[in-house]
């Protein structure tokens, strides 16, 4: 089963040209980055908690606990549903605009309401949390002004530890933006 959501830019293979924009479909949502180790590691982890409260939804139904059982399938349920949210998100771009998908939310904004992308030094989230440190991040500022809204950061999941992807990234979807938004 092809997971579309795990698939990176061919852009950054090894046997691909050196092109900002590879795909020949440009109406399809994708993303212009491969997954961080820190993203898919907290995925895994869920998957494999999801794997051992599945075993003991099993031996409970055994056991003769229906509800017992039913309560650790949702739970098991609940995290495969949170595992595959985080893989998900990030941003992702098509013809049609640029998307932010979070873990809750997701914020999509046509490339024609889009004044500019650009990257900033400012203080930026550490791993999504509470705690902010100095980084780098790409904003995209609407033309009807307002708050400018932070697509990537140097400090996410995708992203730590990795600024040559970061700077990479941010210049494929600063690529898109030059493409669509003259368009």
């Amino acid at each position: 089963m092809p997971l579309p959501f795990l698939t990176a830019d061919r852009a950054f293979d090894a046997s691909a040209e050196d092109v900002a924009l590879p795909f020949d479909d440009h109406d399809s949502w994708r993303r212009p980055y491969r997954l961080g180790p820190w993203r898919v590691a907290a995925a895994a982890t869920l998957l494999l908690l999801a794997s051992f409260v599945l075993l003991a939804a099993m031996i409970i139904s055994f056991a003769g606990s229906l509800s017992g059982a039913t309560l650790c399938f949702v739970v098991a349920a609940v995290a495969i549903a949170a595992a595959l949210r985080l893989l998900r998100a990030g941003a992702w771009v098509s013809r049609h605009g640029v998307r932010r998908v979070g873990f809750f939310r997701t914020t999509t904004v046509r490339w024609n309401s889009v004044a500019s992308l650009s990257t900033v030094q400012q203080p930026v989230k550490w791993l999504g949390l509470p705690r902010t440190v100095q980084g780098q991040a790409l904003i995209v500022r609407r033309t009807g002004g307002g708050q400018p809204t932070p697509l990537l950061t140097d400090h996410n999941a995708d992203f730590l530890a990795r600024t040559e992807a970061f700077d990479r990234a941010a210049d494929t979807l600063e690529a898109w933006g030059a493409e669509y938004r003259a368009g």
